[in-house]
């Protein structure tokens, strides 16, 4: 889907937060600035040139977004920080004058964040658009061209998905033993597990994903998601039976949902369920490019440890995990319990 980076403080920060991204906007983009405290900085003439906008356009965005910028580099020299700053003999700052007391400066980050913001200017609108193609580029590259299941890449996905695979086999035999009914009942107990943690059905996850209609969804899913669901399973399992045995029969199905009904809104679940919504919403729509509507009110910019989760140096493809011996005897214990 096509994003307005000037509108969305959510798409914004994701690029900036991605530091793989920044790191390839930096070597292309190539933006000039000065060499400062083991960074690259820029005064606001400089990022003025850059732009090609005026003084009070800058400062506009100063303070309508004062908090975004501080927060991703922008920050004021005073003392001796402004002295060194000023004592770069590179000639590019030399004019302030000594009466200058205070002096803003942008560094990279800050000024890709003011690029994205800026309406007025033209080289700011192209740098969006480069930025946008560098970032898919980056994505693409560093998950294997497959952000599908980019899910795959956390080390703890292959832990989560056998032991949820674990506590299903618990729940469907709960089903099997405790609740009447024939097998449509562990598609609808299922759906109602899926629309109690993200609100959507089987049917509508894969339509959001673009997943055929025979794939299997949880091999997408986050394994914070994974380890919830296999909370649901082995709870609800658990309340199947001992409802079963108190009532000294098979429960119907409509007495199976009401069972459900008041598990979902046990205390326990609420934090679990709302990172889980945050997550897989937020990721999957920077990572994915995938919008789940019925969770946009759950969307928040992800964090930079998400970029390392699923990006960086410790995130490897399945395959790669599955031909590592100590992964194999991890996984060969669990599933020996």
């Amino acid at each position: 889907m096509a994003k307005d980076l000037t509108e969305s403080s959510h798409d914004r920060q994701n690029i900036l937060n991605n530091r793989y991204a920044l790191q390839q906007a930096e070597r292309h983009l190539d933006l000039g600035g000065n060499t400062f405290d083991g960074e690259t900085v820029f005064t606001k003439a400089q990022v003025m040139a850059l732009y090609e906008v005026s003084d009070s356009t800058i400062e506009k965005y100063l303070v309508s977004h004062a908090d975004e910028l501080k927060a991703n580099g922008y920050r004021v020299l005073k003392g001796k920080k402004l002295k060194d700053f000023k004592d770069l003999d590179d000639g590019t700052v030399m004019n302030y004058g000594t009466k200058v007391s205070a002096l803003g400066v942008f560094n990279f980050r800050a000024v890709l964040n003011l690029g994205m913001l800026l309406t007025e200017s033209e080289p700011a609108r192209l740098l969006r658009s480069r930025l946008l193609d560098i970032v898919l580029d980056v994505m693409a590259e560093r998950a294997g061209g497959h952000t599908k299941f980019i899910n795959q890449r956390d080390e703890n996905y292959l832990v989560s998905a056998l032991q949820e695979e674990n506590y299903r086999r618990q729940f469907t035999d709960a089903l099997d033993n405790y609740v009447e009914g024939n097998h449509w009942k562990y598609a609808r107990f299922t759906n109602l597990i899926y629309q109690s943690i993200f609100h959507e059905n089987a049917a509508e996850y894969k339509k959001v994903l673009k997943l055929a209609t025979k794939a299997n969804l949880r091999e997408t899913l986050y394994s914070e998601v994974l380890n919830l669901i296999a909370s649901y399973e082995s709870g609800i399992a658990h309340e199947l039976e001992k409802a079963s045995q108190a009532q000294g029969r098979k429960l119907t199905q409509k007495e199976a949902e009401t069972l459900f009904a008041g598990f979902e809104q046990h205390p326990l679940f609420k934090p679990l369920i709302l990172d889980a919504r945050t997550k897989m919403a937020s990721r999957d729509l920077c990572f994915r490019d995938a919008l789940h509507e019925k969770l946009e009110t759950y969307i928040q910019s992800v964090p930079e440890a998400d970029f390392e989760r699923f990006l960086g140096e410790k995130s490897r493809s399945l395959e790669e995990q599955l031909s590592d011996p100590e992964t194999l005897a991890v996984l060969k214990r669990l599933k020996d319990r």
